[in-house]
């Protein structure tokens, strides 16, 4: 794990010191000698904001963007490329062990940090009659499942990574672990977070709104179990946990309808429209675009307690005034008011095909000018990623063609928006997914009678969330059931709605490497990689086509120093500058 375990190395814990006043207050950071410290409550309370404030830092949330998106067909180049050489590389289907966005030391400082907790905090509850049992099991359980997911992102991305629940803390230590199975840490990270979810907080208090959204909850466990299950392929606990989820929000949404401002419960459309889970109303005063203003926007937009938010990474757009971090990797890549075109943006093959007049593979023909996310995902005149980077998206659908009003470009270095992990609307589409899976494969009249109640489940959930959307006051249908009378029909509706819904949220190009381990195949996944090549289409479907070249290659770097690990075989020695040194 190289540099990156050195970070609570020595006898020093490097802390980020926050005031209570502000949980995600970001301060200098100062070393505290480990024998001076972890003697009270505030230790710890210091300790665990200085693990979400690195989860929020700009190498962590790169990668989570490049990693979970970039390489799939959602995903081009964009303006100003050649200040990061790696991107390029990346956008082009073009690896090499030597490309930046391969270093994982930012994930592993983070599991560190929370090793690091999970080690001292019991010692602070022996000692201090202040931090109680109750408080010390919530922090355990916050500091497991953040470790857990950055370890989620690294096996997605790498598949086979060193793995540790160890605090490394000494020099002594050994740190040149050989990689550990995918299987083995999913099974492992899927039993740490069954072991503390009933210790997490429920609801953090109406005093601290930003905590409801921006700390682990038991329903951000649950999320994350939801997801770990449908990578392991065990459909009916991911069923299981999605509708833990889905009934907690429902809940809570019932029972603090009046002071939901993004939750219109007073519209009987709208509950009819969602089934009753709480999406925020694409429609408020006149306009379409309330969903998007209010999920992916700065503080000053957000309602912290929109229950369809579950987790996500809290910025701001003042940093300077309120001591925060600003989201630069999204100001970056995706753009802001001084380039508003970032260094990534939408592919050709998404902006031509939500541009086209005829066949689709995204959008539906019928969603053409009724689906606000073919407006909010996108800036067709700009050819850029709107999401995240505008403050507001208003659209006028009162004429036969909507009108489209983009307002509010976040300063350059400024950009407020918040990282959102987890959000109703993918934890549902997870099930119905997972619903599908369940389905019997083969096109006899039996196994058709037998899917059709899995299949009528799942397509329900797609159309909820499909029409939450919608920029149309009456309750209409643009997704029909009796297009989608096969489960292979059904998985491929539920994975255009995820690229629809979840469009450059990190998402894309990680839903693709899930399909491809179920159907032991790359073909999916190649064929949709390969929608927005231009060139070297048969050098990449050729590279492809090895189940080895859909993860990353470890760091050179990373190769020098742990003489345990073996390269990918997908990218040789690791030597090579490209892949056409590969091949």
């Amino acid at each position: 794990m190289r540099r990156a375990c050195h970070v609570l190395c020595g006898a020093a814990v490097v802390l980020l010191t926050t005031g209570c006043e502000d949980f995600f207050d970001i301060e200098p950071q100062n070393e505290i000698i480990l024998e001076q410290f972890w003697t009270e409550k505030s230790d710890v309370e210091n300790i665990v904001a200085g693990c979400y404030s690195a989860m929020q830092a700009d190498a962590v949330v790169r990668r989570m963007m490049v990693w979970g998106e970039f390489r799939s067909e959602n995903v081009g180049i964009g303006m100003n490329i050649d200040k990061d050489a790696d991107l390029e590389k990346v956008l082009k289907e073009n690896l090499d062990a030597k490309n930046a966005y391969t270093a994982w030391e930012s994930f592993y400082q983070v599991i560190n940090r929370c090793n690091t907790v999970i080690k001292y905090a019991p010692g602070v509850a022996a000692s201090d009659p202040a931090y109680t049992e109750s408080e010390l099991k919530a922090n355990i359980a916050e500091m497991t499942a953040l470790r857990s997911l950055c370890y989620f992102y690294l096996i997605r991305a790498f598949r086979d990574v060193p793995y540790s629940t160890d605090a490394y803390i000494d020099d002594d230590q050994a740190m040149a672990l050989p990689a550990t199975p995918f299987a083995t840490v999913l099974d492992s990270l899927i039993q740490d977070l069954e072991g503390v979810r009933g210790d997490a907080v429920e609801y953090y208090p109406t005093t601290e709104p930003r905590y409801q959204t921006g700390r682990i909850t038991k329903d951000a466990i649950n999320a994350m179990l939801c997801e770990m299950y449908l990578w392991k392929q065990d459909y009916d606990k991911c069923i299981a946990y999605a509708d833990m989820v889905m009934e907690s929000k429902k809940k809570w949404a019932e029972e603090n309808r009046t002071s939901l401002t993004s939750y219109s419960t007073s519209s009987s459309s709208q509950y009819e429209r969602t089934g009753g889970y709480p999406l925020v109303n694409a429609y408020s005063n006149s306009y379409y675009g309330n969903a998007y203003n209010t999920l992916f926007t700065s503080d000053a937009y957000v309602n912290y307690y929109t229950p369809e938010i579950i987790f996500q990474l809290i910025y701001s757009d003042n940093p300077r005034g309120e001591s925060m971090l600003a989201n630069t990797a999204v100001n970056t890549l995706y753009g802001n008011a001084r380039y508003l075109v970032g260094y990534a943006a939408p592919s050709e093959y998404v902006i031509d095909d939500i541009s086209s007049t005829g066949s689709r593979t995204i959008f539906a023909e019928r969603n053409k000018k009724m689906d606000a996310r073919l407006y909010e995902n996108c800036n067709l005149v700009l050819g850029s990623v709107n999401k995240y980077v505008y403050q507001t998206v208003i659209i006028d659908a009162t004429s036969t063609t909507p009108k489209v009003g983009y307002g509010g470009l976040y300063a350059e270095n400024e950009n407020g928006s918040n990282w959102i992990i987890y959000r109703l609307s993918d934890i549902m589409l997870m099930k119905a997914e997972a619903l599908v899976m369940k389905a019997q494969d083969g096109a006899t009249t039996e196994v058709a009678t037998a899917n059709k109640p899995i299949l009528d489940a799942a397509f329900q959930i797609v159309n909820w969330v499909n029409k939450r959307s919608l920029c149309e006051t009456e309750l209409v249908d643009t997704l029909l059931r009796s297009d989608y009378a096969t489960k292979a029909q059904m998985e491929t509706l539920v994975l255009q709605e995820r690229q629809r819904e979840l469009m450059f949220e990190g998402k894309r190009y990680f839903d693709l490497v899930r399909q491809a381990r179920r159907n032991a195949s790359t073909k999916d996944l190649s064929t949709a990689i390969l929608r927005k090549v231009t060139t070297g289409g048969a050098l990449i479907a050729n590279k492809m086509s090895k189940m080895d070249a859909i993860y990353w290659p470890y760091n050179y770097e990373e190769l020098k120093v742990n003489t345990n690990l073996k390269q990918n075989p997908a990218f040789s020695s690791g030597e090579d500058d490209s892949y056409q040194k590969n091949y």
